[in-house]
């Protein structure tokens, strides 16, 4: 449900003074008694008032506009999410306001407010790599500002959210590698943070001890997401004592360079080391050798998110309730983990 802002006048209503008072405490004027400018301050901060010109006519007019902000629109992943989030939009008769984080924290906080300056009347967000406070977010369920959260989330942020079942698709990228004879199972990770990798390991663990394999401990190891640590990360998990013969890696972007690494160390893949990722990006099957990886439905996640959103929108029920959409994944089977004398199962 769209939801008025806060205005000056609800803040001189609050602390019974009057609406020129406050004007003049945000704006520092030191004819202000200190206390009473402290305590506008402070009142503005906690309801998160926002100075808009146009806030007086934003319950009468529609912008009809959603707010996006993703980790990074280089990652092919959020740009293909982002086409499909446009599309539906604007089959819905709305418009997309894009912001991109660079998988900082504090962009992120930075650019909820210039979406809401901006007047969108939802938001789409993806976390950053960077976010393990999440007081920004929860103050967004609180004012009732139509929201949901794609692929990266968190469990205790109180809003809607369309994900996949990060759990199941890691067991099953784990047990393929198994079937393909691999042993000793490493996982090239994301931030120890970040609740997507984690459910992940979760996966792949399971998957490993369900079957009896060597996994876990040293074989995990946590990247940044960018190519330099993931080399680094990489070439220490090959150089343990016993090194794992197969491999899963939180996303495309980290098996790139992990397999480049690979191979600088002189492993045959998938003969030594069998590799499995995440994301199926469309040069992963043209990567060599081809990558063996998860795909999402990424337009059927998109149009989900788009209709959750619209639904807060677009409703006067400000007790519309929170839904978690779980989609399903699918294991596209190349090169990089298909090993001589083993077979698809």
């Amino acid at each position: 449900m769209k939801t008025a802002p806060v205005t000056i006048k609800d803040i001189a209503r609050s602390l019974n003074i009057s609406i020129s008072t406050v004007s003049r405490a945000l704006r520092g004027m030191p004819e202000i008694h200190p206390d009473t400018r402290s305590a506008v301050i402070r009142l503005a901060q906690e309801l998160d008032y926002q100075p808009n010109q146009v806030a007086k006519n934003l319950v009468k007019s529609r912008t009809r506009t959603i707010g996006v902000i993703v980790p990074n629109l280089s990652y092919h992943y959020f740009s293909a999410m982002l086409n499909s989030i446009e599309e539906a939009a604007l089959q819905a008769g709305y418009s997309v306001l894009v912001a991109q984080t660079n998988e900082s924290y504090l962009r992120e906080t930075t650019n909820i407010q210039n979406l809401l300056r901006s007047q969108v009347e939802g938001l789409i967000i993806s976390l950053s790599r960077d976010t393990d406070n999440y007081a920004h977010v929860d103050r967004l369920v609180r004012k009732n500002v139509p929201l949901v959260l794609f692929d990266r989330y968190a469990d205790n942020i109180d809003a809607s959210k369309v994900i996949v079942d990060n759990y199941a698709a890691s067991f099953k990228a784990t047990e393929h590698l198994i079937e393909q004879g691999c042993r000793r199972i490493g996982f090239l990770a994301g931030p120890a943070h970040l609740l997507l990798s984690n459910q992940r390991v979760d996966g792949y663990r399971a998957a490993a001890a369900q079957h009896g394999v060597v996994a876990g401990g040293p074989y995990v190891l946590h990247c940044d997401y960018t190519q330099e640590n993931t080399i680094v990360q990489t070439l220490a998990m090959m150089s343990l004592p016993n090194p794992p013969d197969g491999v899963v890696t939180i996303s495309d972007r980290v098996a790139y360079p992990a397999i480049y690494a690979m191979k600088q160390k002189g492993l045959a893949i998938p003969d030594d080391v069998a590799i499995v990722s995440f994301n199926n990006e469309p040069v992963s099957a043209f990567f060599s050798p081809t990558l063996s990886s998860i795909s999402q439905p990424i337009q059927e996640m998109a149009a989900e998110t788009v209709r959750l959103l619209l639904r807060q929108i677009e409703t006067t029920d400000a007790t519309v309730p929170r839904e978690t959409k779980i989609m399903e994944t699918q294991l596209v089977v190349r090169a990089s983990s298909l090993r001589t004398g083993y077979t698809l199962n």
